[in-house]
């Protein structure tokens, strides 16, 4: 049994904690380690049962490591995963018991997947995607390192690029396109396309002009 590794000890830390536990009650599959963080207080405020083992700087991956990956930002994501990549690190994907998959759909390394999430038919993401508790319709692409936050709707043949940053309750109608880093705000309805790097709030989602 591989030992796993919760990288970052923030908030969604402790969340996915209490899903890798989750996981092991059904079926025993990680030995849990504790937390990699970079700041060695992240969890004094708190109670928990694991605590911080090392920095995620310094860590030097062994054979039988994996590591679970707590992050909310997708650009942070990069870094990290590049950085312990470059150690020869093995990122878990963590599948809570409750959320549900097609058999027809797919997913790529690192993903995470919270309770009562749902990945539809013939839906796909890409690397080191986060799928909080939201359902994602069938036909749907999502890329690389995007975050999809809780109690979001995305319909139907809906492509997500890479990168893109969906807050707690957008919505996304069928057939719309998100471009790369795009940044989806708190409760948007997404009616239309949204170009690469864009930030919308409100409902319909308007583009919130650059500074």
């Amino acid at each position: 049994m591989n030992r796993i590794y919760i990288v970052g000890a923030g908030g969604f830390g402790r969340e996915l904690l209490w899903w890798i536990k989750d996981i092991n009650k059904a079926k025993p599959t990680w030995e849990i380690a504790g937390f990699l963080d970079d700041n060695p207080h992240a969890l004094d405020p708190y109670e928990c049962d694991y605590g911080i083992v090392g920095s995620i700087l310094d860590w030097q991956p062994k054979e039988g490591e994996e590591f679970a990956l707590a992050l909310g930002s997708p650009a942070l994501k990069r870094k990290v995963v590049g950085h312990l990549k470059s150690r020869g690190a093995k990122f878990a994907t963590v599948i809570h018991p409750t959320a549900m998959l097609s058999e027809f759909s797919d997913h790529g390394e690192g993903f995470i997947m919270f309770p009562y999430s749902k990945l539809s038919a013939n839906s796909s993401v890409g690397d080191f995607v986060t799928l909080l508790s939201s359902p994602i319709g069938h036909d749907t692409k999502i890329g690389d390192y995007s975050v999809i936050s809780g109690n979001c709707n995305i319909v139907r043949n809906v492509e997500i690029g890479k990168d893109v940053f969906l807050a707690a309750g957008a919505c996304i109608a069928q057939d719309v396109h998100i471009g790369d880093g795009a940044r989806i705000g708190l409760g948007a309805v997404v009616l239309k396309d949204i170009a690469p790097g864009d930030t919308v709030f409100g409902n319909p989602a308007r583009v919130i002009p650059k500074v």
